[in-house]
């Protein structure tokens, strides 16, 4: 059998950050501080400021029902801007794409972490590991992108009366999901490409012979298991005396 482990300390290490990532592109998805609106009238939202996010508007205040007052955002409705429902759309696939790498990345660790007789899948599930991660990423990063483009140009949106936000605020500021999804997305395509570059997968093994005993990447493989004792030639399964402790004795 062969042990890959010593080849794949980096691709385990990518395994942990993909899983980090995901988290935070699934934590990115349900908030709501995509973009903060900081309005001039206050008589209806008290604090002066709303979350703008891709699912649903929120801000608080004194003068209505409820303290936090949240409308929906749906994929359908006209008022929102193309940026908003390509969000919602990219950002659900990239939920979807990060879970099939992750995935794809444990099955990977595995055939390298544990002693395997036949590597001709290995190849395989390295690139398709690699590959989602790089997806997820891109599909996580162009809406994010895209919207914080939009924040910088202080781009406005046509809200239905009942959002009781203004189309023009006064300001915007880039929110904290933005930069979170950012981090995560960064973090899904680095782990993509140390998966791409897993050197074992792209050099000269023989995936078609699985008696192939040589690492192309530190030559042959050598063996490490201890001699068990019905190799041993007879009369060594006894203690022997240590020569140096004769001497000393003499």
């Amino acid at each position: 059998m062969i042990y890959l482990v010593h080849t794949a300390h980096r691709q385990f290490l990518a395994l942990i950050v993909g899983s980090v990532a995901w988290i935070l592109i699934t934590t990115t998805v349900g908030l709501n501080e995509w973009r903060l609106w900081h309005v001039a009238n206050v008589s209806v939202i008290t604090s002066g400021l709303a979350w703008v996010g891709i699912w649903r508007t929120c801000f608080y205040s004194h003068a209505l029902p409820e303290m936090e007052n949240c409308q929906s955002i749906s994929i359908s409705d006209e008022f929102a801007p193309v940026e908003i429902p390509v969000a919602q759309v990219l950002m659900l696939l990239g939920v979807v794409c990060g879970v099939a790498a992750n995935i794809s990345g444990a099955a990977a660790m595995r055939l390298a972490y544990f002693s395997v007789k036949d590597h001709r899948n290995i190849r395989l599930v390295f690139v398709m590991a690699g590959t989602l991660y790089l997806l997820t990423g891109v599909s996580c990063l162009v809406p994010l992108v895209w919207n914080m483009k939009s924040v910088l140009e202080n781009n406005t949106i046509d809200f239905p009366p009942e959002f009781h936000l203004p189309a023009a605020p006064v300001r915007q500021q880039v929110g904290s999901a933005i930069m979170v999804g950012m981090f995560a997305s960064i973090l899904m395509l680095i782990s993509g490409l140390l998966f791409l570059s897993y050197h074992y997968v792209w050099k000269a093994l023989n995936l078609e012979d699985p008696k192939d005993t040589k690492d192309p990447l530190h030559g042959p493989w050598t063996e490490t298991t201890l001699a068990q004792k019905s190799d041993l030639p007879k009369g060594d399964d006894h203690g022997r005396d240590n020569p140096t402790f004769r001497s000393e004795e003499a």
